[in-house]
């Protein structure tokens, strides 16, 4: 049988058994019919440490950076470039994905795409520059944001399918001129299957410190995952435990700020792989956005679904999408930014049974409705239709 290839450039792509977003690697390799090769940067997001070359898992060099200032732009800007020169000695793809944040890497799908002849599709998997003004981090004004405003708008008129992660960013990419019937819903998702620990509850447990009712939080360490918020709740509500696993920018000083918190720890990043052991020996999984409008309706956070998956309750802080799933599957508590404390408190009050009730429920509705497998399968019924001979959408992307 002979199989299509696609090419992905995903900057942050981390393969299994490293911490990070592992997204892709497991979206692609259960895509049927289709042979996958993702362009990803070598030294991994979370850890720092390299990532090595594997069966479908193409590594490039960048540059190194730390915080947000100009070198992690100069970081993007190399990516792009070494991404762009990896995409090309590849074997033609019969598809090429680029996935953002940020833009350069979509920059990156184009040229290749445009170069080899195959249909280029964008994924957007935040509304990034919008994103940057609702945190005050750039000015509509401002020559940056304009740039990539100008950006977006050349990669979407160029796209021959927009995929998005989250509902609201469908109107958001309408409005910037994108036809409806260009644009295609593809949220994160995740298996249950894939969460089945490697021991006894109690033995995680024990190898983790757990000794009390414990929320984990593992994700990002950024300004957009307002890990200040779960601070602030954690002081509040000392009879619950509140771990933080993971790394990024804030890290150091919230290791400060929580120096004097007796009921807070942060641990290092995990491989993705470890994460169902640590999800096993927790009670609670803990969401956490910063106060930002944006956040209502255009983000699809991967650790929702890996709480859900693992049949672990949830609180979640940001209202809108985020919550409605929390709502509609039953899984836990929602509040408005600044009260997190509010679920933290009605968590430290459920129940077991009630606890497991609401686990079990999440991790019902994930592999009904959301599973990784589901969302191969609506991939590929996506991408089937680009390399069908005749295909319009192909002609126009070439005419």
């Amino acid at each position: 049988m002979t199989h299509r290839k696609i090419l992905v450039f995903n900057h942050f792509a981390a393969p299994r058994g490293c911490p990070g977003g592992t997204r892709h690697v497991e979206l692609f390799s259960r895509l049927p019919g289709w042979e996958h090769v993702i362009i990803a940067a070598r030294r991994n997001l979370i850890s720092g440490l390299p990532q090595r070359a594997e069966p479908g898992f193409h590594p490039v060099a960048v540059t190194p950076y730390r915080g947000n200032g100009l070198g992690r732009v100069v970081n993007w800007v190399s990516y792009a470039v070494t991404a762009t020169v990896a995409g090309l000695r590849q074997a033609r793809p019969d598809v090429v994905y680029a996935s953002s944040p940020h833009v350069l890497a979509g920059l990156s799908g184009w040229v290749v795409a445009t170069l080899r002849r195959a249909p280029f599709v964008l994924e957007i998997r935040d509304l990034w520059s919008r994103m940057l003004v609702d945190m005050g981090a750039l000015s509509e004004t401002s020559l940056p944001y304009r740039a990539l405003e100008r950006l977006e708008r050349f990669l979407y008129q160029r796209a021959v399918r927009v995929v998005v992660m989250a509902p609201g960013t469908v109107g958001a990419v309408a409005a910037l001129g994108v036809p409806p019937e260009k644009i295609a819903f593809i949220p994160n998702g995740a298996d249950p299957d894939d969460f089945v620990p490697s021991a006894d509850r109690n033995t995680l447990r024990s190898r983790y410190g757990f000794t009390r009712r414990t929320a984990v939080y593992a994700g990002a360490h950024g300004p957009a995952n307002g890990l200040d918020l779960l601070l602030e709740a954690a002081r509040t509500v000392p009879e619950i435990d509140i771990v933080l696993v993971g790394s990024g920018v804030e890290k150091p000083r919230l290791q400060v700020a929580a120096a004097d918190i007796p009921n807070v720890r942060l641990l290092d990043p995990i491989p993705k792989t470890e994460i169902p052991d640590l999800l096993h020996a927790a009670d609670i999984g803990v969401h956490v956005l910063a106060d930002v409008e944006l956040f209502r309706s255009a983000v699809s956070p991967n650790k929702i679904f890996d709480y859900m998956a693992a049949g672990r309750p949830v609180v979640t802080n940001s209202p809108g999408v985020v919550g409605d799933l929390v709502l509609t599957a039953g899984c836990g508590h929602v509040t408005p930014p600044v009260r997190l404390a509010h679920g933290l408190g009605q968590m430290a009050q459920a129940s077991p049974e009630e606890l497991a009730k609401m686990g079990m429920a999440g991790q019902r509705w994930i592999q009904a409705n959301q599973s990784r497998t589901a969302m191969s399968l609506a991939l590929a019924r996506l991408l089937v239709p680009l390399v069908t001979a005749g295909s319009p959408s192909v002609k126009n992307h070439f005419a």
